[in-house]
C-alpha cells in the first residue's frame, strides 16, 4: 500500500513542491492550508489546518487516520518568516513566530506518534533553514525559531528509537517562493538607530530569495529521505555557498565568522 504522507503548508512553495512531486511518485498526500477552498485546482489533497490551534491539529490528524486507517510520514514544512532589529520587534510577534515555526511542528509530531506506534513505523521530517544554523542580523528571531528545532529533533529521535520512529531535519537555502508575502517586518522607525541599516539588509535578504533555486530541488531531497531507510540526523539543500557557511562557521573562529557576515550584509 501506498504510504500515507501529511504536509503542512502545502498550497504553495516549498510545501507544494514537494505534494506534488511525492504525489507523482504514487504517494497518498495530503497537504494543509487554512483555507484549502482557495486551492480548488491542487494536485493532491488539501485539508484545513492551523498550525498555531491544537484543536486544528487534532482534526486535520484524526481525519486522515479515520480516512486511510494510517499515518505513516509527517513532514513539518509550515512556517513563517520574521525580520527587523531584534530591539524593535513587539514581543508579541516573536512568540507568533515560535508558534508556527517552533511550537506548531512540536505539536503535529505530539498528534501523530499514538498512531506511529501504533503501526510500529514513521518518518518525521522537520523543514528548518540554513538560516538555522546561525544568527544573522535582522533576521535573529527567525534564525532562532529555525535552530531550536533543529536541536529538538536531535532529542526527539533519541527518545523515539525504541518505537521505530524515525526523525530528521532538512535545512533549505534561499528557495524561490513567496515567503516575503507572509514575512513579519518590523516597521521601519522614523528615529531609530537601525533606520539606514535595516533595510539595506532587507533589501539584500528579498534579493537572495528572489534569486533562489526552485523548490523541486527541496521536494527531490525528501524523496530521497523517503526512500532511505536510515535517514541521517540533519541534511542540507540549497547553493554550495549556503551550506559551505555552515561549515566554515563549525571551523572558524566566532570573531571571524562574524566578520564574513557582516561583509556579506555590508554592515
Amino acid at each position: 500500500m501506498s504510504k500515507v504522507i501529511l504536509i503542512t503548508g502545502g498550497s504553495s512553495g516549498i510545501g507544494k513542491a514537494i505534494g506534488e512531486f511525492l504525489s507523482e511518485k504514487g504517494y497518498c498526500v495530503y497537504g494543509t492550508s487554512r483555507n484549502p477552498q482557495k486551492y480548488p485546482k491542487s494536485k493532491f489533497q488539501l485539508i484545513a489546518l492551523d498550525v498555531t490551534d491544537g484543536k486544528s491539529i487534532l482534526t486535520c490528524v484524526q481525519t486522515i487516520i479515520e480516512k486511510e486507517n494510517s499515518l505513516d510520514i509527517l513532514i513539518n514544512n509550515a512556517g513563517v518568516g520574521i525580520t527587523g532589529p531584534i530591539e524593535e520587534i513587539p514581543e508579541a510577534e516573536m512568540k507568533r513566530n515560535f508558534e508556527t515555526n517552533f511550537f506548531g511542528p512540536i505539536n503535529l509530531i505530539k498528534a501523530v506518534l499514538p498512531q506511529m506506534r501504533k503501526q510500529n513505523f514513521g518518518l518525521i521530517i522537520n523543514i528548518t533553514s540554513i538560516a538555522g544554523y546561525m544568527g544573522l542580523p535582522y533576521r535573529g528571531i527567525y534564525s532562532a525559531s529555525k535552530s531550536a528545532l533543529e536541536i529538538i529533533t536531535e532529542s526527539f529521535r533519541m527518545e523515539l528509537k525504541d518505537f521505530n520512529i524515525q526523525m530528521t531535519t532538512v535545512a533549505p537555502g534561499d528557495f524561490e517562493t513567496n515567503i516575503a508575502a507572509g514575512r513579519y517586518h518590523a516597521p521601519v522607525i522614523e528615529n531609530s538607530p537601525y533606520k539606514e541599516k535595516y533595510p539595506f539588509v532587507l533589501k539584500a535578504i528579498d534579493a537572495d530569495v528572489n534569486k533562489g533555486n526552485d523548490p523541486i530541488f527541496v521536494a527531490r531531497k525528501i524523496y530521497s529521505i523517503i526512500e532511505n531507510s536510515k535517514p541521517k540526523v540533519h541534511y542540507k539543500v540549497g547553493a554550495f555557498m549556503q551550506k559551505f557557511s555552515i561549515v566554515l562557521k563549525r571551523i572558524l573562529p566566532d570573531k571571524i565568522f562574524e566578520k564574513l557576515l557582516l561583509n556579506h550584509y555590508k554592515l
